[in-house]
């Protein structure tokens, strides 16, 4: 049986028919088409090709979507699907699809991310940096209605007081809208880019720890052995101050990292800020700290424990310390200043041990590639030698070193 022929129905219902119409399924022109079940229950149905297939795409039930409605949803869908040489079901899944607001999705990168954070501290001012300065500006916004003058807005107020802070909210909201792109939330460009052109420049010149010179070191240790803090601080303090070691590496050091018979303290890479494992010669005076931590310590895994066995020191300890001492003027970060300064002063140490002390990466690529050393016996000496400096009393003369 052949086709019939003559042209193809348009808009062949009505009103009163689609309330009437039997069971089957009834054709209105253009590809829609009425179902009707037999429990005469309605829905209209589009029957278009997409992508060379033929599909059918429910457009709802007869008691929701009205037959003026069914035709403008079924004309829009196909222009898509014919013109635009789209997928008109894929769309409108996107449309249905719930977009977050930038809190929120802030939050879920922040979870997704929890494993690649260097510490716990910078988990928690990862999240809290934004929780201050973008979620009160656009933080319940949905994230698809956010802008580049929103941005602006965020980090306007902060760009040239905070700017270091006011950087890294810049990079965090960056990377939640990166993710809010690649999950279908948003499209075209991210709307930081660009946002820098239009703020303030920064004075890039770097600012320095609060450091205490280095000619005042030894009053000051004798100082600490008065300090109105523990001995435990204290004692970490002064170990900090001889390995010339970040806060948070001596805060977290434990007992398996500490080889006495080496004399040499291995700092994990994961506790290192260029994540490179670092071994630390410890000078005679350092032994004695950690002899005697040992006999006061409290049997758990940390050298340097809080008040629970196998919980740290607190992150603000030196810190407490340094302000019942009223020096709040310096930091305990500061002290790796004062080495260096002594070094560069008072020895002819050569700079790439004294930088190798500080643990610092070599930024000369060209250097860092031939340098296969971590130049740890020259690194001894001069250890040993701002240990003797560091721990002498006042009244006695300390011998300057040539070159370690």
């Amino acid at each position: 049986m052949g086709r019939k022929k003559g042209r193809h129905p348009d808009k062949a219902l009505s009103a009163v028919k689609v309330r009437n119409l039997g069971e089957g399924f009834h054709c209105d022109g253009n590809g829609l088409y009425l179902r009707v079940d037999g429990s005469g229950a309605r829905r209209w149905v589009l029957r278009t090709i997409i992508k060379g297939k033929r599909r059918d795409l429910g457009l709802g039930g007869l008691s929701l979507v009205s037959l003026a409605e069914a035709r403008e949803e079924a004309l829009r869908l196909r222009k898509i699907a014919r013109i635009k040489g789209g997928d008109p079901l894929a769309e409108r899944r996107q449309e249905r699809r719930v977009v977050p607001t930038f809190e929120e999705a802030a939050r879920q990168v922040h979870e997704s991310h929890s494993a690649t954070f260097r510490n716990q501290k910078h988990k928690a001012d990862w999240i809290s940096s934004l929780e201050s300065y973008v979620f009160p500006i656009f933080g319940s916004r949905p994230v698809d209605q956010i802008d580049s003058a929103d941005v602006l807005n965020a980090l306007s107020p902060i760009w040239t007081s905070k700017p270091e802070t006011a950087r890294r909210v810049r990079q965090r909201i960056r990377t939640v809208f990166q993710w809010c792109k690649a999950s279908g939330y948003r499209s075209g460009d991210n709307p930081v880019e660009g946002i820098a052109q239009v703020l303030p420049k920064h004075n890039l010149r770097k600012e320095h720890y609060a450091a205490l010179a280095y000619a005042e070191v030894p009053a000051f240790l004798e100082k600490l052995k008065e300090a109105n803090t523990s001995t435990i601080v204290k004692s970490g303090f002064e170990f900090l101050i001889l390995t010339c070691a970040r806060t948070s590496e001596v805060l977290l050091a434990k007992w398996p990292e500490i080889d006495i018979d080496a004399k040499m303290w291995t700092v994990p890479a994961d506790r290192m800020k260029a994540k490179v494992e670092h071994r630390v010669p410890l000078s005679p005076r350092c032994l004695e700290i950690l002899k005697a931590a040992k006999e006061i310590g409290n049997g758990g895994e940390y050298i340097f424990p809080g008040r629970a066995a196998n919980h740290p020191l607190s992150t603000m300890a030196f810190l407490i310390a340094l302000r019942r001492m009223e020096r709040a003027d310096i930091t305990a970060h500061g002290f790796r200043s004062s080495f260096r300064d002594w070094a560069e002063e008072k020895t002819n140490t050569q700079h790439s041990v004294v930088e190798a002390a500080l643990a610092h990466q070599v930024e000369n690529k060209v250097e860092a590639a031939y340098l296969r050393t971590t130049l740890f016996e020259k690194r001894r000496r001069l250890m040993d030698s701002w240990a003797a400096f560091a721990t002498a009393k006042p009244s006695q003369k300390v011998v300057k070193i040539r070159e370690a």
